[in-house]
């Protein structure tokens, strides 16, 4: 993959910016392309066309709950015309709160394709414990939440959109209870606040310590309410489809494999959100469910979108570590469990082996300091003592307090023989959050038209180099509200033709290789995958050097073409396509953008931490911008079908 990564600054349209400095910072060996930075549509000027159809003009039959049962997806394969191809004005990537949140208002304007890549609940958001960060105490203040922001983000933070975020953050909450989500109350009947790391108020909005699922099951059933949006399960997007008209990019919906019927299916749309998640499992252990694979920023990267601020990976301070537990787990987790940072935030106190307490050593915040500052000081702590993990004590808080506040941690505990409420958990840091991805401005509007980011996958700004707990969920919320007037106006306009079936080569399965090399390839693949998350964190982790980044980056290249070598000696074709592949270039893709991010970046910053640059350099106070180019591409960083020319 040959891209540009520089400091520097996109705009985007309605005026929107992406940062703003002059100066520019190449890595060694890298090019690329710089969009204009006047983007406006014309469509005049656009030479291919797209029908879009809405699914109603299909005569698309509607059950009254899209994804209850598997059924509902062969019901509408059924009844549209030409099963291969659906139209939709909207097609949304990614079912957690940002995908399920923007669905359920532009549903008002059209018909809506949520295309996710497992069960709909099956996303980061499920997986939330903690909360959402918004202002809803009187002694607390919007000034004082995007400080605490600021702060937390070491100062890389876009101010307007921190501004933004925090001022409609409650009104996003509000809704969220409107939708029938039931977050926990005080004996005085109002909200329970909780407080966590790099807060300064207690301003965390929770359903105890399984929050996400709770948002979750309230946004799905408001989905399943909705007859103007379709749920396609298991579905997994290969790619955009895109066009290009001199130097404008436009987006024109998915192509995405159904993993039940291996069939490739295609969705032509107006608009289309990404709300796909991050890239946890570039890593090889991450607190992220299995589908976190980087599929929206490395098809993204692969569309020419902007991509920024990939140096900057959160490892969540405390996922539960396995080996200091009585009874160990009879196999080995797809992914860590999470230990909340609301333990930290209700008084639990982080002990070495020795039961020594460490955190007042590294920071004056002690376990209230923000989570890369926790991060790296239990790193130190593993590595200067030989140990696999340390621990977290909440046992000196009131029994009936610590079940209430955590009963899934407590239960998950007890199922392998420790008690919360008697001993220490036993914790580790694990890769949990991407503050990088695809570049957005302040309507999650991107460099390509049409398309549009919120969630884990995009960056905003918020962040910075480092995410203040509980504000994930916040921003997602916010900018899944913030995306739907920009796309509502985007589909008015798009009122031009594509023969959906001809103008894009139709990605193939490999049935014509047989089973037995399919087969060999799967189990190829899944050896690459563990190859490539050894490399990230013994090379890309927590702390990093020069030397250490330069050595992955080559390990990495030279693993990616020793794989695709390994594909195309056995008759893999480059427009072939299956899940563990395509998952495989994703995490190239990402794995890479990180890498060749951090490399970028030299000074140590939030979450980016090399020996090498070990302070902050003022002069270095801005995001890292990826410009992609058509350059020298290997194979996982090309779509799938060939962009068309005008």
């Amino acid at each position: 993959m040959s891209t540009s990564v520089s400091y520097g600054s996109v705009n985007l349209p309605g005026g929107a910016k992406l940062y703003s400095t002059k100066s520019y910072q190449q890595t060694s060996g890298l090019s690329g392309l710089v969009f204009k930075t006047s983007m406006q549509i014309d469509y005049t000027r656009l030479c291919t066309a797209s029908r879009f159809l809405s699914a109603k003009g299909n005569g698309l039959l509607r059950t009254p709950s899209s994804h209850r049962n598997a059924s509902i997806r062969a019901v509408t394969i059924a009844c549209l015309q030409d099963s291969s191809t659906k139209y939709f004005d909207f097609v949304v990537v990614g079912s957690g709160v940002a995908g399920l949140r923007y669905a359920l208002e532009v549903a008002k304007h059209g018909s809506v394709a949520v295309i996710t890549k497992a069960e709909p609940h099956e996303s980061n958001t499920n997986y939330a414990q903690g909360g959402v960060s918004a202002v809803l105490c009187p002694s607390d203040s919007v000034e004082s939440h995007m400080q605490d922001t600021i702060v937390a983000g070491a100062y890389l933070c876009d101010e307007e959109t921190v501004r933004v975020v925090c001022t409609e953050g409650p009104d996003r909450v509000k809704e969220l209870i409107a939708f029938g989500a039931s977050f926990d109350h005080g004996e005085d009947g109002k909200l329970h606040l909780a407080r966590e790391g790099g807060h300064s108020h207690n301003r965390i909005v929770h359903a105890a310590d399984m929050t996400g699922r709770e948002i979750e099951r309230a946004l799905l059933k408001a989905v399943d309410d909705d007859p103007n949006i379709i749920v396609f399960g298991h579905h997994f997007v290969i790619d955009l489809l895109t066009s290009q008209d001199d130097d404008e990019i436009y987006c024109h919906g998915v192509d995405a494999l159904n993993a039940e019927t291996q069939q490739v299916v295609r969705f032509i749309s107006k608009v289309t959100l990404l709300a796909s998640g991050g890239a946890g499992h570039i890593y090889p252990t991450t607190t992220n469910p299995p589908v976190a694979t980087g599929d929206g920023i490395a098809m993204a990267h692969r569309a020419q979108a902007v991509i920024s601020n990939m140096e900057f990976v959160q490892f969540h301070p405390t996922a539960l570590a396995d080996e200091g537990l009585p009874i160990k787990p009879t196999k080995r987790r797809e992914n860590a469990f999470l230990i909340t940072e609301a333990v930290r935030g209700d008084g639990g106190i982080l002990y070495n082996q020795s039961m020594q307490r460490f955190m007042p050593l590294y920071d004056e915040r002690a376990e209230l300091a923000p989570r890369d500052v926790v991060a790296r000081s239990i790193d130190d702590q593993l590595k200067k003592r030989g140990e696999m993990f340390v621990l977290l004590d909440i046992s000196q808080k009131p029994r009936e307090q610590i079940l209430s506040h955590f009963p899934n941690i407590a239960a998950e505990c007890l199922r392998h023989g420790l008690d919360i409420t008697r001993s220490p958990i036993p914790v580790v840091p694990a890769a949990h959050y991407m503050c990088g991805g695809v570049r957005a401005g302040l309507q999650g509007e991107t460099n390509v038209k049409g398309l549009y980011v919120a969630g884990e996958v995009a960056c905003t700004g918020l962040h910075g180099a480092n995410r203040l707990a509980s504000n994930s969920l916040l921003e997602a919320l916010v900018f899944a509200r913030r995306a739907v007037q920009p796309s509502i106006d985007h589909m008015a306009r798009s009122t031009v033709d594509i023969p959906a079936s001809t103008m894009w080569a139709r990605p193939i399965l490999p049935l014509s290789l047989g089973n037995n090399i399919v087969e060999e390839i799967i189990q190829r693949t899944k050896d690459i995958r563990t190859e490539l998350q050894s490399i990230m964190w013994e090379y890309v982790g927590i702390v990093r050097s020069t030397s250490r980044l330069k050595t992955a980056e080559w390990k990495i290249g030279d693993l990616e073409l020793e794989w695709e070598e390994f594909l195309f000696t056995r008759g893999w074709k480059p427009t072939m396509v299956g899940l563990e592949a395509c998952e495989m270039r994703n995490l190239f893709c990402c794995a890479k953008l990180v890498v060749n991010s951090a490399l970028a970046r030299q000074e140590s910053r939030g979450l980016h931490f090399t020996e090498d640059f070990p302070y902050l350099e003022e002069s270095k106070r801005k995001p890292t911008i990826i410009f992609p180019t058509s350059l020298k591409l290997t194979w996982s960083s090309q779509q799938v079908h060939r962009q068309p020319l005008c």
